[in-house]
């Protein structure tokens, strides 16, 4: 028995079903790179679910957070704070979108983080519905869970979801709904469902993750914004996955030119270790009530070093650009691959810097989903070396996040296996259907 399949074995013995996992156990990890306890090695482009922005195990990040494990590794900031915190802070409150006065909070999740914006807009307003949107993605907490327009696997089993979240469809043309079309049943809602002086915050992902990595227009977001504007609501973007440079710009937001009330963010704030964020407007993160918000190891010192040198690995070696080099690359040999004879079960090529989808269907006349299909590649992609992702609420969609700092031939090599596995994957099901 090698010893991957003993740790599948004992994996189903210890670790809870609801747990979804891959069957890649790894040894260690480099940059983009990924070995399994049985010495495979693979091209990661996953990167830890957008987490490794700046690569596995990069030397700035591991650098950074030897030296503070040689001060301290926790003392609780509610017990004993610390510069680090207040530093990272005051840079977060600099770098988000708008020109106003920020105030930041670190915790440890995405979801604690969207948790938290909530709580800030309902304490600053007076105010308790939240407005989300269709295909969203915010996190496994009760809050998260409501707030998610996905309901198998997140909602699936887990009962009543907090009162007064209501869901918008995400304006998404290639099937059909247009910015107009989601504009008009966000009004109809203030009009027949809620009313506005009752709605504390609209929140919302530019680019969504498990949704399918649909982008939400420049248009669209601005439009948010003036509604939100309009009836005193909170506008909150969830940068957990799209945020940290992933996009072409250090915040997927200001593609749109506007800002948010509140931005969270996590994921690849700190290359690898667990650490997120709100960070905005400082009237709204001030309205909490002192002791209402904050955790145990929330802003962990280790953390918060791998963060500050995340930051600084993103401004030295231009991440921003970086991202948009390495998905234009991404994404034009997808769009040639789609246009080739055979290729039609590729519907859609999408994608805003180095975030990276392609949906997969059953036939391009109505663009039904296919996903066996997108398993099937998945598994072929697997099986080449090569780690990659499916999501989408029709559970048809490839998702591709490589590191920012991938090697461009490390680039070319991933395409070459995505190539050979969709063709691999396209000629199976053709011959399974004979």
């Amino acid at each position: 028995m090698s010893a991957t399949q003993d740790l599948k074995t004992r994996r189903q013995s210890a670790i809870a079903k609801g747990v979804a996992t891959r069957g890649i156990y790894a040894a260690r990890a480099e940059n983009a790179e990924l070995w399994d306890v049985d010495g495979k090695r693979f091209i990661d482009f996953a990167a830890g679910i957008a987490v490794n922005n700046t690569g596995h195990r990069h030397p700035r990040v591991m650098a950074a957070v030897a030296q503070q494990s040689e001060a301290f590794t926790h003392t609780c900031f509610h017990v004993a704070p610390y510069e680090s915190y207040l530093a990272l802070a005051e840079r977060l409150n600099a770098a988000t979108p708008g020109d106003f006065a920020k105030k930041t909070m670190l915790v440890t999740t995405g979801a604690e983080a969207v948790e938290n914006a909530v709580k800030m807009a309902r304490a600053y307003t007076g105010r308790s519905g939240v407005i989300a949107f269709s295909g969203a993605f915010h996190g496994r907490t009760l809050m998260g869970m409501a707030l998610c327009g996905k309901v198998n696997p997140y909602k699936k089993a887990f009962g009543a979801m907090p009162p007064e979240v209501l869901h918008v469809p995400f304006p998404n043309e290639f099937h059909g709904v247009t910015v107009r079309d989601s504009l008009a049943v966000l009004e109809n809602l203030l009009r027949s469902s809620i009313d506005p002086q009752r709605v504390a915050a609209m929140i919302i992902e530019p680019v969504q993750g498990e949704g399918g990595f649909n982008i939400a227009q420049p248009e669209f977001l601005r439009a948010l914004r003036a509604i939100c504007d309009e009836h005193g609501i909170v506008l909150i973007a969830d940068e957990v996955q799209a945020g940290i440079a992933r996009t072409g710009k250090l915040f997927a937001f200001e593609h749109a030119g506007v800002a948010a009330d509140l931005v969270t963010m996590a994921k690849g704030l700190a290359g690898g270790f667990p650490l997120s964020a709100v960070t905005g407007r400082a009237e709204i993160a001030d309205a909490a009530p002192v002791g209402g918000i904050g955790g145990t190891y929330a802003g962990n010192p280790l953390a918060v070093a791998a963060a500050h040198a995340v930051l600084d690995v993103i401004a030295e070696e231009d991440l921003c650009a970086r991202a948009t080099e390495v998905g234009d690359a991404i994404k034009a040999r997808l769009i040639s691959l789609a246009a080739r004879q055979g290729m039609e079960a590729i519907g859609d090529v999408r994608g805003l810097g180095a975030m990276i989808a392609f949906e997969l269907v059953t036939d391009r006349q109505t663009n039904n989903p296919d996903p066996v299909l997108t398993q099937a590649i998945v598994a072929e992609a697997e099986a080449r070396g090569l780690i990659i992702l499916p999501c989408g609420t029709r559970a048809n969609t490839i998702r591709l996040l490589p590191p920012l700092t991938t090697p461009m031939p490390l680039v070319e090599e991933a395409l070459d296996i995505i190539e050979t596995s969709i063709e691999a994957a396209i000629n199976a099901a053709a011959v399974a259907a004979e």
